[in-house]
């Protein structure tokens, strides 16, 4: 009973209820009246067969004939008589037996369990929920962005003004909020004046709507909006967002930043302090074939390896790895120390031919902006010929067609290309296209985009040396901004942990530590007070009280807190 009141007060309130309550009253109201009507009848034509009977007696005949219960005790002796018993009992058949259960369910039955399902989305935080992250979609950004701030033990709400949608996360047992997103009550539930951050990932026009809406009653919270069209950025920066992602440019200029092009020189990927942290590939460069040992970067020029890229994938290094052509290694120096190593390499891996850009959406466009920017010739193949000629400023060559027309793509170059870009926002096409490409030219530095994570280990079994995904990309920016950090992207899934020595490890020498063997993170700084070390040996200490830097995924970071017993 407790249910059904507490669900009729909310219905109550309800425009659509209200709606289906008056067809409903009105119904029962004619049936009333037709109640009344038969039972004056049958009072009538008793009189004329000469019986009397109480008016609780006709109410009491004329619902057992139309219910069909028909006890029999109380019959008329007449045909007239019987003939209007025969009226009540097919007019109770209908209205009864049949448009009345239809209307109860209709009318009121159905509503009720709507009310139960609306019921089970929560509409508001609890009570004292502060420092969390609001999130206005559930997307694949979204999705990526709640397994870190779950990792991070860091609060997260979605809201989502589709009910459907609102019901399928809510049995997806993901925390949220139901409510419409242009309206100040749903974020004041949702305790926005206490939040953390807000990520607003509607589209463009949308996303200027809950901007204006939030700012109205908390002017302080941080909003992140996601930015589809790089022209609406300016836009949702005066409509009062605090930062304005445009993540597919991003993603198009991160993925060129990883081709191989012309000359052989490292590439900055990330930062800690004033480390840059660089990938270097050692395609066609006299570090091929050699250790890591043998290469001698350190006492060359004072960089430290810290890990090296094999087919996607970021390994440890022990300095007795063997280096191969598609190797890429990953070093940490400042930026002279960075420089004179782009001077050696410089005369190697010379490769005068335009990269091979297959998809020129908002992501290969960007893409081929920053090639262009930089001076490295791009070819662009497109299905759509109205894309090619938007990529067209940037390319040196463009062509329109299918990708995997071998004689098309022979064209474009993918025979002599130093790198392939993938850039269409089809996993299953990325994939083939990565295996199509790799038949081709043995070769080739092949870098792909991806959407979902379930394709990584495919994609690169294809045959991508690089993959990154636009998820990774904009949960990793949304990150950074809630911690006040620069952004880094490492590559698919790897991040940069610092964590404090735990004490089980202080004193010890990293030889000792067995860090590396045992998680398989990579440790690439010491900082003590206010030094940071990165020129590391096996026989440097884990001083007390300072904090190590640490490189690699998730699971790597997991398994060292359960090694080594602390909580981060």
């Amino acid at each position: 009973m407790k249910f059904v009141g507490s669900q009729l007060a909310y219905y109550l309130k309800d425009r659509e209820f209200k709606k289906n309550s008056k067809v409903l009253l009105k119904y029962l109201a004619l049936l009333g009246i037709v109640i009344v009507v038969y039972s004056i009848l049958f009072h009538f034509i008793m009189e004329l067969e000469g019986q009397d009977h109480s008016w609780v007696t006709g109410f009491y005949w004329t619902l057992t004939v139309m219910s069909t219960l028909g006890f029999g005790d109380i019959t008329f002796a007449s045909d007239i008589g019987r003939a209007f018993s025969i009226v009540v009992l097919l007019s109770g058949i209908l209205m009864l037996l049949i448009v009345l259960p239809f209307a109860f369910i209709r009318h009121f039955y159905v509503p009720l369990l709507e009310s139960k399902k609306k019921n089970k989305v929560p509409r508001q935080v609890p009570a004292g929920t502060k420092d969390h992250v609001l999130i206005c979609s559930y997307d694949v950004i979204a999705r990526d962005l709640m397994e870190r701030l779950k990792q991070e033990n860091t609060p997260y709400y979605v809201i989502e003004n589709n009910l459907e949608k609102a019901l399928e996360i809510h049995d997806d047992h993901v925390p949220e909020l139901y409510g419409e997103l242009d309206d100040e009550d749903t974020f004041a539930r949702a305790n926005v004046k206490d939040a953390k951050l807000v990520l607003v990932n509607r589209d463009d026009i949308i996303n200027t709507k809950i901007i204006l809406t939030i700012r109205n009653i908390a002017p302080t919270v941080p909003i992140v909006a996601i930015a589809t069209d790089i022209e609406s950025v300016d836009v949702q920066q005066l409509s009062g967002a605090d930062h304005v992602l445009p993540i597919r440019k991003w993603l198009g200029e991160q993925l060129a930043n990883r081709v191989n092009a012309q000359h052989a020189k490292s590439q900055p990927i990330g930062q800690y302090e004033d480390l840059l942290i660089a990938e270097l590939p050692v395609h066609n460069t006299p570090l091929v074939s050699k250790t890591i040992k043998e290469a001698g970067l350190r006492q060359k020029f004072g960089v430290s390896v810290v890990g090296i890229w094999e087919r996607g994938r970021l390994q440890t290094i022990t300095g007795d790895e063997n280096l191969e052509n598609d190797s890429v290694l990953v070093i940490i120096g400042n930026k002279e120390q960075l420089q004179s190593v782009d001077e050696i390499f410089l005369d190697y891996n010379v490769n005068p031919n335009p990269v091979l850009l297959i998809g020129g959406g908002r992501v290969g466009s960007a893409a081929a902006e920053s090639l262009h920017k930089n001076g490295i010739l791009v070819n662009v193949v497109d299905v759509d010929p109205e894309i090619c000629e938007k990529v067209r400023p940037f390319c040196n060559q463009v062509f329109a067609g299918k990708a995997s027309d071998y004689e098309l793509l022979k064209k474009a170059g993918i025979l002599e290309a130093p790198s392939v870009l993938l850039t269409t926002h089809d996993d299953t096409m990325n994939i083939f296209l990565a295996s199509y490409c790799r038949q081709l030219n043995k070769k080739v530095r092949i870098v792909s985009r991806i959407s979902e994570a379930r394709n990584i280990d495919v994609i690169h079994r294809a045959g991508a040396n690089f993959v990154l995904s636009y998820s990774t990309l904009g949960s990793e920016a949304v990150l950074s901004i809630s911690k006040g950090q620069e952004l880094t992207v490492l590559g698919e899934g790897i991040n940069l942990f610092i964590i404090p020595i735990p004490t089980s490890l202080e004193g010890k020498s990293l030889a000792e530590s067995g860090i590396g063997a045992k998680t398989g993170l990579s440790v690439i700084a010491i900082k003590e007070n206010s030094e940071v070390i990165t020129l590391l040996s096996a026989n440097t200490l884990l001083p007390h009280g300072a904090e190590i830097v640490l490189l690699g995924n998730i699971e790597m970071k997991n398994k060292f807190n359960e090694i080594y017993d602390t909580v981060v």
